[in-house]
């Protein structure tokens, strides 16, 4: 028994330790640069931080920064010497931002779009259309050389950038992205949270039901408090899944299936159990 309950406590702390190892390793969300191109000192750059992920909406949300080439800026006023258009390109509607000469460039919000499966949660992987980044200056909107630079700021994601095919262009992106292992942790805990609760449901009622427990009223409230306590662990799925994703049709329904079988059985007992005295005859 000491033997068990050790290896109990052991196995406790392993999984909480690998959690937060997993965590602290890929689930931070600190800002982490992604390799695209080698930075060119002479050229405008434009940076695209990674700030939000809608998987059941089909895109992701990034902030962009322009920063101008030497030759775009004033050294006095660090203003812009003539004006600066940028145009974002994906299958969303293009993004446009333009500066006149003498301001300096903000940072302005582009949606991106993603494709995937979110029903696959929390194994689904997207893959990002094609980012066009196109950059013109002056009156005669002369096309600047530029290069990219993306930075994930995203909790629970891990994006990368594939190597570009020969067809495309040099200011031609794509991002993958799919959960971090942390996410997968911590979806898993709560799979097996919700699955514990419907296993020991259905072990009272059948140990009741064989008469090896004497039936317990108040365990009656315990079986709906079990029930109540699905969706929430449900909803507690970091990001959470569509409705009608893989593990609604595979874990939550068959949980709440085995604890409303499980509530049947004990209520039956409780037919059985206490059935009403009769009458003393006189």
């Amino acid at each position: 028994m000491k033997f068990r309950v050790v290896l109990g406590i052991l196995a406790i702390i392993a999984a909480y330790v690998t959690t937060i190892v997993l965590y602290a390793a890929t689930g931070l969300g600190g800002p982490a640069e992604i390799p695209v191109d080698q930075p060119v000192a002479d050229q405008t750059s434009v940076t695209f931080d990674l700030e939000e992920v809608h998987a059941v909406k089909g895109e992701m949300v990034a902030n962009v920064t322009v920063t101008p080439g030497p030759g775009l800026i004033d050294p006095d006023t660090q203003g812009l010497t003539e004006d600066l258009s940028v145009t974002i390109y994906s299958a969303v509607t293009p993004t446009t931002r333009s500066w006149p000469a003498g301001t300096v460039p903000g940072v302005f919000p582009v949606a991106l779009t993603i494709g995937g499966d979110p029903g696959a949660y929390p194994f689904d992987r997207y893959r990002s259309g094609p980012i066009t980044v196109s950059v013109v200056s002056g009156d005669d909107r002369i096309p600047e050389s530029t290069w990219a630079t993306f930075v994930d700021r995203v909790p629970g994601w891990m994006f990368s950038i594939p190597a570009r095919g020969e067809s495309d262009a040099s200011s031609v992106y794509r991002v993958n992205l799919h959960r971090a292992p942390s996410t997968a942790a911590f979806a898993a805990i709560i799979v097996g949270a919700l699955i514990t609760i419907a296993v020991l449901g259905v072990v009272v009622a059948v140990q009741t039901l064989r008469n090896r427990r004497k039936f317990q009223p108040p365990m009656t409230t315990w079986f709906a408090a079990m029930l109540f306590a699905v969706v929430p662990l449900r909803n507690a799925l970091p990001d959470g899944p569509p409705m009608g994703a893989w593990v609604d049709v595979t874990v939550v329904l068959w949980v709440v299936v085995a604890l409303v079988t499980s509530m049947s059985i004990y209520i039956a007992c409780w037919w059985r159990h206490l059935k009403p005295e009769p009458d003393d005859k006189r």
